[in-house]
């Protein structure tokens, strides 16, 4: 490990820790040569997932989209930070565990939303409507018709 500081390739673990969630490791590290101290951040590199999307395109999954999309419909709702990565982290396990390298981004889609029905209504609604690209209000109605329903 390079000293990001000085460069030297000379570093000693100080310290190892596993993060809350048990995806990887924090390491603090310090400089042999210039003493200096960071942290390193080691996950366990799994096999790529790819996302198939509805243009029929093929990306890269990327957990990090996820998370904005969860911190977009979770905005100025009672959710922290740290819940959105762990929901994140729950649903790319439950991709990995499926053993496919191709999943469609409607599966994303669908997986995600019943996360948040689960924990807050009113993400599952926005996370729905972008998801689910609500052209008006009555789509809107609907969505609500069958949670109420459903809740019943």
């Amino acid at each position: 490990m390079f000293c990001p500081f000085c460069g030297n390739e000379d570093t000693m673990v100080k310290d190892s820790r596993s993060t809350e969630d048990g995806t990887a490791i924090r390491r603090r590290r310090v400089c042999t040569k210039c003493n200096e101290r960071f942290t390193t951040l080691e996950r366990v590199q799994t096999r790529e997932i790819m996302v198939l999307k509805r243009s029929g395109q093929r990306v890269p999954f990327e957990k990090e989209k996820l998370i904005r999309s969860i911190d977009l419909a979770t905005r100025k709702r009672p959710i922290s930070a740290e819940s959105i990565d762990q929901i994140a982290n729950k649903l790319e396990k439950q991709f990995i565990d499926l053993g496919e390298n191709l999943i469609s981004s409607e599966s994303i889609g669908r997986a995600t939303m019943e996360i948040l029905k689960d924990i807050d209504k009113v993400a599952y609604v926005r996370f729905a409507s972008v998801y689910s690209d609500f052209k008006n209000v009555k789509d809107f109605a609907e969505i609500l018709q069958t949670m109420e329903h459903h809740d019943k």
